[in-house]
C-alpha cells in the first residue's frame, strides 16, 4: 500500500517535474547528474523559502527605517521644544535678576532714609528733653519769685502798721516815716521787677509747652513714617530671601548648615549690619529697635546667601548657543555621571562658581579635563576640551574662562561633558543649573 502511494506520488511529480540530467564534461570523460522529481521539488521549495525570507526581511528593514525616521523627527521636535523652554527659563532668570537688583537698590535707599530719620528722631528727643528741663527751671524760678513777692507784700503791710501806731518825738517820727517810704519804694520796685519776670517766665513757659507739643506731634509723624518704612523693608527682605532659600534647598544644601559654614569662614562684623543699641543702662529695646534688628539679621542672612551662591556652581558653563545632547543617568547600559553640552569647536567654557583648580590636563576617557574644588565639598569637572586655559592651584571666579570646547578623550563629537560631585559622589548638574535659573 505504501509503495503504491509513493509510486503515484512519483508519477504525479514526473508529469510536472520530469527527471533532468546535468552533464559534466571534461577532456577525458563525460559524467552526468540525475535530478529526480523529488530533488527538484526540494530545490524549488528551498528557493521559495529563501525568496520569501528575503521579501519579509526587506519589508522589516523598510518598516524599521520608516519608524526610525519618525522617531528622529519626534526627537527633533522634542529637542526644539526643550530649547524653547530653556530660552524661556533664561528670560525669566534675567527678569528675576533685574527685579532682585531693583529690590536691593530700593532696600539700600530705604535703609539710608531710616538712618536719617533715626538721627532726626534722636535730635528731636534731645530738644524735647532740653525744653522740659528749661520749663522746669522757669517754673521753679517763678515759684521762688512769687514767694519773694508775697514776703515783700507782708513786710510792706507790717511797715505801714508800725508807722500808723508809732509814738514819740517828731524827729523820730519823721525818720521812721522816711525809712518806711524808702522801704515801700524798694518793695514796689522789687514787685514790679518780679511781675515783669513772672510775665516773661509765663510767656516762655507757654512757648515751651507749644514747642513741646509740636515736637511730640512731629515725633508721632516720624514714628508713623518709620513704621511704613519698616513694613516695606520687611516685605522687600522676604521677597529677596525666599527665592535664595528655595534655591539652596532645591540644590540639596540645607540653608542653616550652609550659613553656619559661611560664618566659619567670614566671622567679621561691623558696618550697617551691626545690631542697634540705644540704651547704656541695659533697658529693653522698643518695638522699632527690635524690628530694625530683625531687618539687619535678615540682611546678614541674605549677605551670607550671596557669598554662598557665588561659591556654589549655580551657573551654566556655556554662554554661547548650545544644545543638550545627553543628560545625567543610565546610558547604553552604563551610568552617565554628567550633562553634555554640544556647540561649535572652540566655544568658550566658563567656571560655574568660585573655587581652586585641582586638575588641569589629560585624563583617561575625559581627554583634556579641568577639575575645580568649590566650597561645601562640591567639585565640578569639565571634560573633552580642545584647550585648557588654567593651571593647578589657580583660584578662579564664576564666569572666568577655563578652556575651549573640543572632542578629546572618549568622545563621538564636539561637546562639553560637565559633572558636579558632592563629597565625591556624582549628582545631577541640572539640579544646580535649574535652581540658579530660578533666582539669577
Amino acid at each position: 500500500m505504501k509503495a503504491r502511494v509513493l509510486h503515484r506520488l512519483h508519477s504525479a511529480l514526473e508529469r510536472h517535474l520530469p527527471e533532468q540530467r546535468l552533464f559534466l564534461r571534461s577532456d577525458t570523460e563525460t559524467r552526468f547528474i540525475r535530478l529526480k522529481p523529488e530533488t527538484q521539488l526540494i530545490a524549488l521549495a528551498g528557493s521559495a523559502l529563501v525568496v520569501g525570507w528575503a521579501i519579509i526581511a526587506t519589508a522589516v528593514l523598510l518598516m524599521d527605517s520608516i519608524g526610525s525616521g519618525s522617531f528622529r523627527e519626534q526627537a527633533k521636535r522634542e529637542q526644539k521644544s526643550y530649547e524653547m523652554r530653556l530660552n524661556a527659563l533664561s528670560a525669566q532668570r534675567d527678569a528675576r535678576a533685574e527685579e532682585a537688583a531693583a529690590a536691593q537698590e530700593r532696600f539700600n535707599a530705604a535703609l539710608a532714609q531710616i538712618s536719617v530719620m533715626q538721627s532726626q528722631l534722636l535730635a528731636s528727643e534731645d530738644r524735647r528733653r532740653e525744653l522740659e528741663t528749661g520749663l522746669n527751671v522757669v517754673q521753679g524760678t517763678l515759684r521762688r519769685t512769687m514767694k519773694e513777692r508775697d514776703a515783700a507784700l507782708k513786710g510792706e503791710a507790717e511797715a505801714i502798721a508800725t508807722l500808723q501806731g508809732a509814738t514819740g518825738s517828731a524827729k523820730t517820727t519823721d525818720g521812721r516815716l522816711t525809712d518806711v517810704e524808702g522801704t515801700v519804694d524798694f518793695l514796689t520796685a522789687a514787685l514790679e521787677s518780679t511781675a515783669r519776670e513772672r510775665d516773661a517766665m509765663a510767656d516762655t513757659a507757654a512757648a515751651a509747652r507749644e514747642e513741646a507739643q509740636a515736637l511730640a506731634f512731629e515725633r508721632e509723624l516720624i514714628l508713623d513714617r518709620n513704621d511704613q518704612i519698616f513694613t516695606q523693608l520687611e516685605e522687600a527682605l522676604t521677597v529677596s530671601v525666599a527665592p535664595l532659600d528655595k534655591m539652596f534647598r532645591d540644590a540639596g544644601l540645607p540653608p542653616d548648615q550652609l550659613i553656619s559654614t559661611v560664618k566659619r569662614g567670614y566671622s567679621g562684623q561691623g558696618g550697617p549690619l551691626t545690631p542697634l543699641t540705644f540704651s547704656t543702662k541695659g533697658l529693653p529695646l522698643d518695638m522699632g529697635q527690635n524690628r530694625a534688628n530683625n531687618i539687619l539679621k535678615g540682611l546678614e542672612r541674605m549677605d551670607y546667601y550671596r557669598i554662598a551662591a557665588q561659591k556654589a556652581p549655580f551657573a551654566i558653563p556655556v554662554k554661547s548657543a548650545f544644545r543638550f545632547t545627553s543628560g545625567f543617568g543610565p546610558r547604553w547600559g552604563r551610568m552617565h555621571n554628567g550633562t553634555d553640552f554640544a556647540a561649535a569647536y572652540g566655544t568658550p567654557i566658563y567656571a560655574t562658581g568660585d573655587g581652586v583648580v585641582i586638575h588641569a590636563g589629560r585624563q583617561s576617557g575625559y581627554g583634556n579635563l579641568v577639575k575645580i574644588q568649590h566650597e561645601f565639598g562640591i567639585e565640578t569637572r569639565y571634560a573633552h576640551m580642545s584647550a585648557v586655559r588654567v593651571k593647578v592651584g589657580q583660584r578662579v571666579s564664576r564666569g572666568d574662562r577655563i578652556g575651549d570646547m573640543g572632542s578629546t578623550g572618549r568622545s563621538t563629537g564636539v561637546h562639553l561633558h560637565y559633572e558636579v560631585r558632592v563629597g565625591g559622589k556624582p549628582v545631577n548638574p541640572m539640579t544646580y543649573i535649574k535652581a540658579g535659573q530660578d533666582v539669577f
